[in-house]
C-alpha cells in the first residue's frame, strides 16, 4: 500500500505516546491535561510544539527481501512483488522550555524511548495504527549506531541547533505495486488417482 509510510509512522507515534501517558514519572506531561505530545515533524519545526519529534528522515531500499518471488493469488495469475525498504527515523525529545530542569525533562524522554524500543522492539497486532489496523503486518524497530559525521550532516540539513536525539531503523515496510496481477505460466501437478498432470484449479 502506498500508505504503508504514514501508517509506520503513526504506529511508532501512538505507541510512544501511550508508553508516555502510562508511565508514572512521565504521565502528567503528557496525559491530558499535559501539554507534551509525539509528533510527525522535524525537530526544526517543532518551535512551538513540545514533546517528542519522531521524523522519518531517510528510505533506503532493503537488499535483502529485494528478490522475493511473485505471489501466487491463483492457478494463472502472479502479484508483482512489493518493493521492501528501511525506514530511519530520528528521535528527538524537545520540550522547548526555558525551565533550569528541562534538559533532564528531556533525557527522561530519550530514556524512556530507549526502554520502550528495547523492550518491545517488534509492534503487531493491536500496537498497529492506520491502515495497518486489522492486518498481520509487523514493526521492527532497531536502535542505529550513527557516527557525529552522519549526525552533523542531518542536523546541518535541518539548519537547526544540534539536540541530542537517537536514531531507529524500522524494517521491513512493503510498498506494494501498483500494477495488475499479471498472467503466469500455470501451475501443473498429478491427480494422484491417474498420474495426468493437470493445471491447477482445473
Amino acid at each position: 500500500m502506498i500508505t504503508a509510510l504514514r501508517a509506520t509512522s503513526r504506529t511508532i507515534a501512538d505507541y510512544l505516546q501511550l508508553q508516555f501517558e502510562a508511565d508514572p514519572t512521565l504521565t502528567e506531561l503528557f496525559a491530558a491535561p499535559g501539554t507534551l505530545r509525539v509528533y510527525l515533524n522535524t525537530p526544526a519545526e517543532m518551535t512551538t510544539r513540545a514533546g517528542l519529534s519522531v521524523w522519518l528522515y531517510r528510505v533506503v531500499r532493503d537488499e535483502s527481501t529485494l528478490n522475493r518471488p511473485p505471489e501466487r493469488i491463483s492457478a494463472t495469475l502472479n502479484r508483482r512483488v512489493p518493493l521492501p525498504v528501511r525506514l530511519h527515523y530520528l528521535l528527538t525529545p524537545m520540550t522547548n522550555s526555558d525551565e533550569q530542569d528541562a534538559p533532564e525533562t528531556e533525557q527522561v524522554i530519550l530514556g524512556k524511548v530507549l526502554q520502550c524500543f528495547h523492550d518491545h522492539p517488534h509492534l503487531f497486532g493491536t500496537d498497529l495504527r492506520d491502515d495497518f489496523e486489522g492486518t498481520d503486518s509487523q514493526i521492527s524497530a532497531r536502535l542505529e549506531v550513527l557516527g557525529l559525521e552522519e549526525l552533523t550532516r542531518i542536523w546541518d540539513a535541518l539548519s537547526a541547533p544540534y539536540r541530542t536525539s537517537v536514531s531507529y531503523e524500522v524494517t521491513v515496510v512493503d510498498i506494494e505495486s501498483g500494477i495488475q496481477p499479471e498472467v503466469g505460466v500455470p501451475v501443473r501437478v498429478p491427480r494422484p488417482e491417474t498420474g495426468v498432470i493437470v493445471g491447477a484449479g482445473g
